[in-house]
């Protein structure tokens, strides 16, 4: 079995683990990030970014990961691209296997796997995700300046997607499959007051419909929606489609390793990124059930570079004699 060691174990890749690894390697620390199945993280299958400071034109999400990927490089980080599979964080070094079973100690691990937007499944939706559906309003919702979209979701998140988009959409149809919603009462009565809203209940999406025009780009034109209790299917236009039915961390890895949240959500120690074990930080959106956007997930990267970096200086010099 082929084994290596590291310094900094840093397992997810985006802009939480790219900022991280940058940050520790021009420490002079060795760095291994971990980049698992989705290189890049979450921005790999968004399009184009416009709000990450520092390009005035935007810049397309997997073009942004990469120049991040070889910036972090460049100062000695290397990238591997595994999926870390188990982890014994119980004592030093670190113990990390991947899918081959293969092993890797570290003395200190920065997570950043990541969330997931919990999607519907329905056909047609990773085909049109970046091409007018959308988990993401902050992210997106300029896009959509005075055209006609829709958010699915019945909870605090769709109201407050549906509330934002009212800023550019001409207008917002949120399609929930009950009459009844989760959302908190102040937030579904501040979206019932607002004009630009419409709701369509009792019902579901069950296909997003599109066009891929030759020489053009392939866009999202229409919905299929099934009513709920008459099974009736019917089909609406839409410039854009959100799905708001929530986030998903991706820290099922250490369910019972480091505190979290009834959600899955890393818990860290208030102003760091230090999480319930010694040696072990978590940042970006697997901590953050807040903000979820690629700039804050660079700077809680940036954090726990600076919080590993002195937790490891002061533990090497408390274990010299």
């Amino acid at each position: 079995m082929s084994q290596s060691h590291t310094d900094i174990a840093i397992i997810g890749a985006g802009p939480a683990g790219f900022t991280a690894a940058l940050y520790a390697s021009r420490a002079n620390l060795g760095v291994i990030v971990f980049e698992g199945m989705q290189p890049g993280g979450q921005l790999t299958i968004t399009t184009e970014v416009e709000n990450y400071p520092g390009f005035v034109d935007g810049i397309m999400g997997p073009e942004l990961m990469e120049v991040m990927r070889k910036q972090a490089h460049r100062f000695g980080a290397q990238s591997r691209y595994e999926t870390i599979a188990k982890v014994d964080l119980t004592e030093r070094p670190f113990k990390l296997w991947n899918e081959r079973d293969e092993l890797t100690t570290a003395d200190a691990v920065i997570i950043a796997t990541g969330a997931s937007a919990k999607l519907l499944g329905a056909k047609g939706e990773s085909e049109y995700m970046g091409f007018g559906v959308s988990a993401c309003a902050t992210c997106d919702g300029f896009f959509f300046r005075n055209l006609n979209v829709f958010v699915i979701g019945g909870g605090d998140t769709a109201m407050e997607e549906a509330n934002y988009l009212t800023r550019f959409a001409a207008s917002v149809t949120v399609v929930h499959r009950r009459e009844e919603f989760r959302a908190s009462k102040i937030m579904l009565e501040r979206a019932q007051a607002n004009p630009k809203i419409k709701f369509l209940l009792n019902s579901t999406v069950e296909e997003y419909i599109g066009v891929a025009p030759e020489g053009g780009a392939k866009r999202l034109t229409h919905l299929a929606i099934r009513n709920t209790q008459t099974g009736e299917l019917s089909t609406v236009e839409a410039d854009g489609a959100f799905v708001a039915i929530g986030h998903q961390p991706n820290t099922q890895l250490f369910t019972g390793v480091v505190e979290m949240n009834d959600v899955g959500y890393i818990k860290t120690t208030p102003g760091s990124t230090y999480t319930t074990v010694p040696g072990v930080f978590a940042c970006g959106d697997a901590q953050d059930d807040t903000y979820r956007q690629a700039i804050t997930a660079a700077g809680s990267g940036c954090m726990a570079a600076i919080d590993a970096e002195r937790w490891l200086e002061h533990a090497r010099h408390m274990a010299t004699p």
